[in-house]
């Protein structure tokens, strides 16, 4: 186990054991699951395996930073839904959460989840076998060097496996660092309850002028809920991230990004009008496309993506071939090619922003022949056209929906 970690460290132990975060029901598991990114199976097929794996055979996930188990339950009811022959390793160094992920997992009658209770700073000296998948969600930037964090999760990967990652984005955030600050000056070392006490004071108290106040995106200090407010505006350790410095982070720990999730925030021509500005953005690197996409939205809270070691042999994202099957995310086509069939744009929004994403012709007919079973070849011989017709026709249908993250491909 590491040694010597520091009074910070025993102070974000100290939250996530007052407040375990996100605050959940275990009932509640008999009428939901709970699904989202990463990690969900299908996504993480698509991203990762080329669409390709077969996830009834033998398949191993770390779930890095628990918490209260949105994630491992997800991950774990998915594979068992393909077969018996999964593992997921929960890890968190919050007991309080790790119970509650405990008993959601008992309401499900879930079998293939082992809990412990650790650090992801631990992993080299727990003796593992590498996973094919890790997710690691909402943990990096509150450790004292998520370089050494991500580092230690490299180092638990399989070569030919991929990761889920999630960390704050500055942006999107903006305003809630100095309130952070403030609240340090004014809480200093208190009881968690007696700093939430404070808090809820100082917010009746911010000005117009905080940028907080102004910033819409955020939003969970008003949620009511004593951890959300904790974890936003009280943690101990906390940092964010750019789109330059989540590669650099990536890159520093050998892995490369595969896709940011959802690829469309990130592609900046869906901010601009103008020809000639759509026309240079396409001409940056995607990197560059990236981060411009950021600085034009202003609106990114947080960055989810998938990631693949640099000298590994995870095939990354599926693409548009005769033998892949489309699979649409809420499975229910009808709704989804209504609303294409009425409208030359779709609006949607993410976490506050509205965006007007463009529908490509003949969407909602593609949307409609799209059952879960059939392969784009299905799909195209049911049109009678040739594969460069259909191809030409329909796979900008599926750049845009994929890159709502409304679609994905599995062979």
């Amino acid at each position: 186990m590491v040694k010597g970690r520091g009074k910070r460290d025993r102070a974000v132990k100290r939250q996530y054991e007052k407040y375990p975060y996100p605050p959940r029901n275990p009932a509640d598991e008999k009428n939901r699951l709970i699904e989202g990114s990463p990690s969900h199976l299908d996504e993480v097929n698509h991203y990762l395996f080329a669409g390709k794996r077969d996830f009834s055979g033998p398949f191993r996930a770390l779930e890095a930073g628990g918490g209260t188990g949105d994630a491992a339950i997800m991950l774990a009811q998915h594979l068992a839904d393909r077969g018996d022959q999964s593992h997921v390793l929960y890890l968190d160094l919050s007991a309080a959460s790790r119970v509650v992920a405990e008993a959601r997992a008992e309401v499900r009658g879930l079998t293939n989840i082992e809990f412990r209770t650790a650090s992801l700073l631990d992993l080299p000296d727990m003796g593992l076998a590498h996973f094919d998948y890790i997710d690691c969600c909402g943990v990096l930037h509150h450790l004292e060097e998520p370089e050494k964090g991500l580092a230690a999760l490299t180092g638990s990967l399989a070569e030919e496996g991929g990761m889920g990652l999630m960390v704050y984005a500055t942006l999107g955030r903006t305003g809630v660092y100095p309130v952070q600050k403030a609240l340090k000056a004014l809480a200093g070392e208190d009881d968690p309850a007696q700093q939430v006490g404070l808090a809820k004071a100082l917010l009746k108290d911010l000005p117009k002028t905080n940028w907080l106040t102004k910033n819409e995106m955020v939003g969970d200090h008003r949620l009511g809920e004593n951890a959300a407010l904790y974890d936003l505006l009280l943690h101990p350790r906390d940092r964010s991230y750019l789109v330059p410095e989540v590669e650099a982070l990536l890159d520093e720990a050998g892995m490369e990004l595969v896709s940011y999730i959802e690829p469309v925030r990130y592609r900046p021509e869906i901010y601009l009008k103008d020809k000639l500005l759509i026309k240079r953005a396409q001409g940056l690197g995607r990197s560059q496309q990236a981060a411009l996409a950021e600085n034009l939205s202003g609106a990114l809270k947080t960055h989810t993506f998938y990631a693949r070691k640099k000298d590994g042999t995870a095939a990354g994202s599926a693409t548009f071939e005769p033998d892949m099957i489309p699979i649409l995310k809420d499975r229910n086509p009808e709704v989804l090619a209504k609303a294409c069939a009425a409208h030359s744009t779709l609006t949607v929004n993410f976490d506050g922003e509205t965006m007007a994403v463009p529908v490509p012709a003949g969407t909602a007919e593609f949307i409609r022949l799209i059952d879960g079973r059939r392969s784009l070849q299905g799909i195209q011989s049911e049109l009678s056209l040739p594969w460069q017709t259909f191809r030409s026709r329909y796979a900008p249908a599926y750049k845009m929906l994929n890159g709502l993250n409304l679609l994905w491909l599995k062979s």
